[in-house]
């Protein structure tokens, strides 16, 4: 019987948390659903190799190198509107969410390398983290060309649209992965028509 009773406290728990969550914001569910996926190892289970950055220093250099974006992370200290970052307080370091300058602390570790492990982890599994916005437009023509150019490049790439201008007027973007952004950044000039 008490088994029974702690599930069911567990499940209310959850539904008042997700209720909260989406009283305040339909981003910090998202992305707080997304963390909880992403930590299934818990920082003492992080994974640690020869290629692992062992410093913020390291991870930030790997994330250049890869051609990973920092629009959603601050490593070293780089700006962000939205997003996850590294912050150190005092003997310790804080793996925090950000949005509209509020700042949730979400982990906290007593090292450098803890901390860089668990973040190299995290952007590296990150699909969005690789992505490269080089075509956004309402003209679906435009999009369709960027796409032609983009096959005849033997560049991988993915596209999607949102309701920019409402649901009636979308707006497709055109995203490419890692470096493919160093041989296709020049597009950007055409293909990206909305402000």
């Amino acid at each position: 019987m008490r088994h029974w009773w702690r599930k069911f406290k567990e499940f209310l728990t959850g539904w008042f948390v997700f209720i909260a969550l989406w009283k305040y914001s339909l981003t910090a569910i998202v992305v707080l659903s997304m963390m909880i996926l992403l930590m299934s190892d818990t920082k003492k289970n992080i994974e640690m190799d020869s290629d692992t950055p062992k410093t913020i220093s390291e991870l930030e250099y790997w994330m250049k190198e890869h051609c990973f974006n920092f629009n959603s992370y601050s490593i070293n200290g780089n700006p962000i509107y939205e997003g996850l970052g590294i912050e150190q307080s005092g003997d310790h370091f804080t793996w925090y969410y950000t949005e509209r300058g509020q700042k949730q602390t979400l982990e906290t570790f007593k090292t450098e390398e803890e901390i860089t492990a668990h973040a190299f982890n995290l952007i590296k599994s990150d699909k969005w983290a690789k992505t490269h916005c080089i075509g956004f437009s309402a003209d679906i023509g435009k999009i369709t060309d960027l796409k032609n150019k983009l096959d005849s490049m033997n560049i991988e790439y993915f596209e999607d649209q949102i309701p920019y201008y409402g649901i009636e007027r979308p707006v497709y973007r055109v995203f490419v992965l890692g470096c493919d952004i160093l041989k296709t950044e020049h597009l950007k000039k055409k293909y990206w028509t909305e402000k």
